[in-house]
């Protein structure tokens, strides 16, 4: 699967990869804001800790559903392709 992953990005236009890099980016960015909520206490946010986890965990929930959606369309393009 990696293999073929790699095949597929070597084919892609610079655009097309530009956009791949933008949107892994910010899978990673949601991914560390999350964290950074959740765990970091000096961030001057006026959250209660029950609010503190709550907010931390939509943000990463909502990370992995970007990545997934962003992994569907690109396979999808790639199909049609």
């Amino acid at each position: 699967m990696f293999g073929n992953f790699i095949t597929n990005y070597k084919k892609k236009s610079l655009f097309k990869r530009f956009l791949l890099f933008i949107g892994m980016l910010s899978f990673f960015i949601y991914i560390i804001l999350g964290i950074m909520i959740l765990f970091w206490k000096k961030i001057p946010l006026n959250l209660t800790s029950n609010q503190r986890y709550l907010f931390g965990g939509v943000i990463i929930v909502y990370a992995f559903f970007r990545f997934i959606r962003f992994f569907n369309t690109s396979t999808d393009e790639e199909e049609t392709n």
